[in-house]
């Protein structure tokens, strides 16, 4: 019978919906009363808890230090039945000039640096409340909020604070719950105001408005720059968005020449010891070069990181690499998510400050509702004393034939119509009440409250006053707590940025056989007549030849095609800057190319260049392929396959085309072919490609449009060259052998380059010893197809022109230089020389 009846207490449920139950209540517990911040006050439940009992321990800004140990025991042994590391961490957290905009808690002692060191345990560090937050409390004994029992039902606690201050948007704030997180930035305080009171002035404000003339973004204590306003508007019109950060770095110049960046404000919560750490990091392992030296001076003063130079390395570049690869530039996510009415809910700028506005409604509603209250009861007692004090005998009289206080306070009631709360303050009142001047202080205070009760209840029915005393009140903080933006906003396209950061120049890249590589500006070379002897352009050891030689601006892009047939994508200012004689770095130490792999072809491609739709491929056996440049768009550092290519074959050139261009090919053996681009259909990345010039065993030394030029370029190994008009070369097939281009012979050596020119460009020549001529085009005869043309360079025995560059007019810096004459090509080498001294 037992058993049966505890068999009936047996419940029967489903365990699918018992966990969904319990889940549900276990998340909305974690969401209300731990990880997300009351939009009213900014606080989490154990921020608030700390602050009312510090606030109820004295532990005011005016008053001493106290413990750290004794606050956390309060706050757990009264209203949070948490650990007390987590109290102690949050205690601490509020007390970082690092973390909070306007920190809450005043500590003293170690509470942990930027650097990620752990503060002292609490049983050393002491703390008390910070004078802004005492603005937190102000008035929460006047009935402004409402409290809640705590856990053990023994005390009372607030359920938000007044907060005279929007601390919700001030101060920000973070934190995870179940399903759900708010990352709410920081803010500067004046503008806050501001803002809100705009809003009370104006209730149909709009988000814009408030972004365009109070509270511009996010002020972040640490200072650094923001970059652009997009992710700002943003998170401010929709509750989500990113903030870009950047740190302000200056750069200065040692005695010696040397650059220095000097990093004085990092972005927000990013560890500076981990920053530091991360740029050594890469310097180590070389993926940024130029760095010599990297100290971290930092001081109780500010941050200060120094990071030294190479003194002919572009600061600009190494900067640009930094804020790409470390924390120096990192974004904050911001996601505005706070308790409404204890649910929570994602808020654009103007709901928040309308909850705060409401709320201080509110709060100076309830503060006047408990002045009036106070002011009434005390009115009310003024008035029995004021009775008492005229008819002060007769009360005497009746409270010496009165046997106790009861029957004393019955009569009192009785004879003057009094109530029981004025009767008692006429029993307590002292003698000295009875003097003349007492009686007049009486008087008085009884028409300054009749006053004040006026006033109060003038307040409660007027809305206007209400909202004018809450302007009031912020007008005030701002005064006592407001100072400057600390986070200077920038106003830049967050996707053009790292371009800006590099001054638009023109350059020359150049490349070894041994893989040396380096850029240099194009008025490093000064303009010649041709048959000049040149300026020596670049140094080379152990038989290293020059190979390759482009010119373009720091700002395009750099492709790199490798014997692999793989392809490489950097921008022309992250090939590092040298001096003119200098070798270089090995290429090795820019791109990440695989054992063997080693950079054949230098391609550089404009920006937005609507005529550079394909890549047209020529391999050193005649192969070629057409891609459409889209595939090139994303490539990661590991490159990319750009063409397969067939045994024993490389890579010759690239040229970019719109689908219409007429292609050029020459080979060694004089030769070259005419063919129209559409011959070649569109391939994938990893085709291997079609004939397309029958080299007919020699090799392509050379590759043009059309759209390049008028003229057909021809350069041979013996330094000589000419012009000769496209006309003259027929249209045909591809795959065919094509039509003599220049006259092979042995005063002038086989063809080593063919460019299309138009005439105005001007040429770079260099030698296979590293000597550079740098003349213009128009210098250069036209001639027929079968002729061998003119001395450009004159090379040395036993050396060979290596490469040829041709500078369109647009690319030209100097083109008022003078020309120099032959013999004047030594002084200029000879002033080449002293520069590099």
């Amino acid at each position: 019978m037992e058993e049966e009846k505890q068999f009936d207490r047996v419940k029967q449920r489903s365990i699918s919906e018992e966990m969904k139950k319990s889940f549900v209540s276990y998340a909305m517990s974690v969401i209300v009363s731990r990880a997300l911040p009351d939009v009213r006050d900014g606080l989490k439940p154990v921020h608030r808890r700390i602050l009312y009992a510090m606030n109820d321990l004295g532990m005011h800004s005016d008053k001493p230090y106290k413990k750290s140990a004794r606050i956390v025991g309060d706050v757990i042994g009264k209203y949070h039945p948490h650990g007390d590391t987590a109290v102690y961490d949050s205690m601490v957290r509020m007390s970082q000039d690092f973390s909070y905009r306007y920190m809450l808690i005043d500590g003293h002692g170690n509470f942990g640096s930027i650097d990620g060191d752990g503060a002292a345990a609490m049983r050393y560090t002491e703390a008390r409340m910070s004078k802004i937050s005492m603005e937190m409390l102000r008035d929460i004994n006047k009935n402004t909020v409402d409290f809640q029992p705590n856990y053990d039902g023994e005390e009372h606690e607030p359920t938000v604070l007044p907060s005279r201050f929007p601390n919700v948007l001030v101060n920000g704030g973070t934190g995870i719950a179940v399903g759900m997180a708010t990352n709410i930035p920081p803010h500067n305080l004046g503008e806050v105001i501001d803002a809100t009171i705009a809003l009370i002035e104006n209730p149909e404000i709009t988000i814009r408005e408030l972004m365009e003339n109070y509270i511009f973004g996010p002020d972040f204590p640490t200072g650094a720059y923001l970059l652009g306003r997009s992710g700002i508007k943003q998170a401010f019109e929709t509750g989500r968005g990113s903030v870009v950060m950047r740190s302000k770095v200056a750069v200065t110049e040692l005695p010696n020449g040397k650059p220095v960046l000097t990093i004085t404000e990092i972005p927000y919560q990013v560890n500076k010891a981990n920053m530091v750490e991360k740029i050594a990091s890469l310097v180590r392992e070389k993926f940024i070069d130029g760095i010599t030296d990297l100290r971290d001076e930092s001081n109780r003063e500010g941050i200060k990181i120094v990071i030294e130079l190479r003194r002919e390395v572009q600061p600009e570049v190494v900067l640009n690499q930094l804020y790409r690869l470390t924390a120096m530039q990192s974004s904050f996510g911001v996601n505005m998510l706070a308790l409404v009415d204890g649910r929570p809910e994602l808020l654009n700028l103007l709901q928040i400050l309308e909850h705060y506005r409401d709320h201080q409604i509110e709060i100076i509603t309830r503060r006047t509702q408990f002045d009036l209250k106070k002011a009434e009861e005390r009115a009310h007692i003024l008035e029995g004393m004021i009775i008492a004090l005229d008819n002060i005998d007769e009360v005497i009289n009746i409270i010496r034939a009165s046997n106790d206080d009861a029957e004393a306070s019955a009569k009192l009631n009785e004879r003057f119509n009094l109530s029981q709360i004025q009767a008692k303050a006429i029993l307590d009142m002292q003698f000295r009440r009875l003097t003349g001047l007492q009686r007049d202080r009486v008087e008085s205070e009884y028409k300054e409250l009749l006053l004040t009760i006026e006033d109060l209840k003038d307040i409660l029915a007027n809305h206007d006053r209400v909202l004018n005393i809450v302007k009031e009140d912020l007008i005030e903080i701002k005064t006592k707590f407001g100072d400057p933006r600390r986070s200077e906003i920038i106003e830049a396209d967050i996707d053009m940025l790292d371009e800006d950061l590099i001054p638009v120049e023109q350059i020359v890249v150049s490349m070894t056989m041994n893989g040396y590589i380096k850029r240099t500006t194009i008025d490093s070379f000064n303009v010649q007549n041709r048959g000049g002897k040149g300026v020596k352009g670049m140094s080379t050891y152990d038989e290293d030849v020059i190979d390759q030689f482009l010119a373009l601006s720091t700002h395009d892009y750099l492709m790199m095609f490798t014997n692999k047939g793989k392809v490489y994508r950097i921008r022309g200012f992250n090939v590092p800057a040298a001096s003119r004689t200098a070798k270089g770095i090995p290429v090795v130490n820019l791109l990440n190319l695989d054992d063997g792999e080693v950079v054949k072809t230098l391609v550089k491609v404009h920006k937005d260049d609507e005529e550079s739709k394909y890549a047209f491929f020529v391999t050193k056996q005649g192969i070629v392929k057409r891609v459409e440049v889209g595939e090139f768009e994303s490539i990661r550092q590991n490159g990319k396959i750009a063409i397969t290519l067939r045994e024993d074959d490389e890579l010759v050139a690239v040229r970019m085309t719109n689908g219409e261009n007429e292609i050029i090919i020459g080979g060694d053996n004089g030769k070259a072919v005419r063919f129209k681009e559409d011959e070649v259909r569109v391939m994938g990345r990893s085709a291997s490609g079609v004939r397309g010039f029958d080299v007919d065993g020699g090799k392509v030394v050379g590759v043009a449009t059309d759209r390049e030029g008028n003229y057909i370029l021809a350069i041979t190994e013996k330094g000589y060259g000419k012009r000769t008009e496209l006309e003259e070369y027929r249209l045909t097939k591809r795959g065919a052998k094509g039509v003599k281009t220049v006259n092979v012979t042995d005063k002038n050596g086989s063809l080593v380059a063919l460019r299309a020119v138009n005439g105005e460009e001007e040429l770079l020549v260099i030698s296979s010893d590293g000597t550079v001529i740098r003349t213009e085009v128009k210098n250069i005869g036209v001639y027929g197809r079968s002729t061998i043309g003119v001395r450009i360079i004159n090379v040395g025995e036993g050396d060979v022109v290596a490469s040829v560059a041709v500078i369109k007019p647009t690319e030209t810096i100097d083109e008022d230089a003078e020309a120099v004459s032959e013999d004047d090509s030594l002084t200029a080498e000879v002033v080449a020389e002293e520069l590099i001294d």
